[in-house]
């Protein structure tokens, strides 16, 4: 398949599945008939979701009706992440009371009671949460009698019950009645990347995200745990990993801290996708085991160096060294732990860039090249020598595109595009001592960020994932990732950087971004973008805003009529 998408920097473009294992999941990419649209959708229609809808019908469009102060979501069979799900969004419902930015235009029905009932009918509760499950579902809201919510899986039915949740508004709650929906995701794997390792995320911080993106129907929380700067992940087999690479006992995930992450993901639909980034990117692994990390704590680029003789990409050196023994005895330690605290089908293996400085820097590595050996297979030999370990946990594998060492390659893919996903570009850089800001004409640096500019909303809603493949590399493609590296990221950011603009992917991957003529939807978009942000920020996600209020209140004048080139 050919790259996605070529970037300034080539590592962290994609990921994906190793194609070599026989229990590799495979996606059908299903192409729905587009929505059918019989109302006007943004908030002064009375409908307003987000992500949009496949297909929606209001037999009596503007006709709404209250909800019962007895007003109960009620499962129709039991399991322990449905009634968990119904509990919770029972109680949201009836006491969110959200007021819309832009009032909705509807009638209330005066010939239907209050609604009392939104029945919720699983077919199937047994199937588990992982890769390619079925997130479809069916929602009815008729003029009168119950409501009904119907999902072949617990998955599915989540979905629904954010969709349900979005349709209230008002204090006492309304709801639009003679109202149908059918729902299912374009995308399998929606995400969200957060970097734990160069600056630290508590607890809390994780599950709020991983609630606000169930709310956005977004399904994999790729937890990128460890890196060079910090190990903050305790490990019954190798303690010391944390206890001497971490940044202190107060910033540490215990095994506890581990189980009610996941548990919180199952309770939201979300997968927690661990990633033990290996061999490069092990710098804190040094503090435990020196003998085993190759250039750990050494400055990343000389002064007087070439650019290619660098021994990382920014300050934080230090590679496992895949000559020694007991790199792989540590190392299956490591894995072992990480696959029993998490369930999750996935093991992501990181193998993210590579720095041929590094692994050069290291006697045995030199002697290994100068009898002829070379550094593609020096990863060779790591990745020989996990992966098959891996495997024997029943585990399906993910790595970063670095291990490729051909162009021409037919694997699937997740993107994670550095141009489009990548949240923390924009913001400068983080090095000292830097002269390229030393300006005083105002000259461009690209913000001075390898990455650069910053990824609006726009940006991202606008980047098809699929754009340049043929019909057979689309197929490939499971879906995507926005990603938030910590470089210049901590929890008093965490929510402005990551929202709205993930709501951006999460409506592309979940519904596409054009509408029913094949236009791309951005102009409608940004209403319902307004009132969603409006939402989260009122169910307590700290969500940057997309326009002054003004231009909420004055529907088109901020647009603008004229195309920019």
């Amino acid at each position: 398949m050919q790259q996605i998408q070529q970037m300034v920097n080539p590592a962290r473009n994609y990921w994906f599945t190793h194609t070599m294992i026989p229990r590799l999941v495979l996606l059908a990419i299903y192409i729905f008939s587009l929505p059918i649209w019989s109302v006007d959708s943004a908030g002064k229609g009375g409908i307003n979701v987000w992500p949009k809808h496949r297909n929606l019908t209001w037999s009596q469009p503007r006709l709404a009706t209250q909800l019962s102060p007895t007003f109960t979501i009620t499962p129709l069979s039991e399991s322990k992440h449905l009634v968990s799900a119904t509990s919770r969004y029972n109680l949201l419902v009836l006491t969110e009371h959200h007021h819309p930015l832009v009032t909705p235009i509807v009638n209330q029905s005066v010939t239907s009671p209050p609604l009392q009932t939104l029945n919720v009918d699983v077919v199937d509760l047994g199937i588990p949460l992982q890769h390619g499950v079925d997130e479809s579902y069916t929602l009815t809201i008729p003029i009168s009698g119950a409501a009904n919510l119907t999902a072949q899986t617990i998955w599915g039915a989540m979905r629904g019950l954010e969709t349900f949740s979005q349709l209230v508004w008002d204090n006492p709650p309304r709801v639009p009645v003679g109202l149908y929906v059918w729902d299912s995701p374009l995308f399998a794997h929606r995400g969200i990347l957060l970097d734990t390792s160069r600056n630290y995320y508590s607890v809390e911080d994780i599950t709020r995200t991983i609630a606000a993106m169930s709310a956005n129907k977004l399904n994999v929380f790729h937890w990128h745990i460890t890196d060079s700067h910090s190990f903050p992940l305790m490990l019954p087999s190798e303690p010391d990993l944390a206890g001497k690479g971490s940044y202190g006992p107060n910033m540490q995930y215990s095994p506890e801290d581990v189980s009610k992450i996941v548990e919180f993901g199952l309770d939201h639909g979300v997968r927690v996708l661990p990633e033990i980034d290996a061999p490069g990117h092990t710098g804190s692994w040094a503090a435990a085991y020196p003998e085993i990390v190759t250039c750990a704590n050494m400055f990343w680029w000389p002064a007087g160096s070439e650019w290619a003789d660098r021994l990382a990409s920014e300050p934080g050196t230090g590679h496992l060294n895949p000559l020694n023994l007991k790199t792989y005895q540590v190392l299956k330690n490591v894995i072992h732990d990480v696959v029993t605290m998490f369930p999750e089908p996935f093991y992501h293996s990181g193998a993210d860039e590579i720095i041929p400085g590094c692994w050069k820097a290291d006697p045995s590595i030199q002697s290994f090249l100068s009898n002829g050996g070379t550094l593609s297979q020096v990863l060779e030999i790591f990745v020989n020598s996990t992966l098959p370990y891996i495997l024997s946990l029943n585990r399906t594998v993910v790595y970063w595109e670095d291990v490729l060492l051909d162009d021409n390659v037919n694997v699937q893919a997740i993107v994670s595009s550095a141009d489009f996903y990548y949240l923390d570009c924009g913001h400068g850089d983080f090095l000292g001592n830097d002269s390229q800001y030393d300006q005083q004409t105002g000259g461009d640096t690209g913000n001075g960020s390898w990455c650069g500019p910053f990824k609006t909303w726009q940006t991202i809603y606008n980047y098809d994932i699929t754009y340049g493949l043929s019909e057979e590399e689309a197929k490939l493609v499971l879906g995507g990732e926005v990603a938030l590296w910590s470089e210049q990221a901590d929890p008093s950011v965490l929510d402005s950087r990551i929202w709205p603009r993930a709501s951006a992917m999460a409506e592309t991957l979940w519904s596409g971004n054009r509408d029913e003529k094949g236009t791309k939807r951005y102009a409608e978009a940004t209403d319902r973008l307004n009132e969603w942000r409006s939402r989260m920020v009122s169910r307590g996600i700290g969500a940057e805003p997309i326009q002054p209020l003004w231009c909420v209140r004055n529907p088109g004048m901020c647009n603008t009529v004229h195309p920019f080139v």
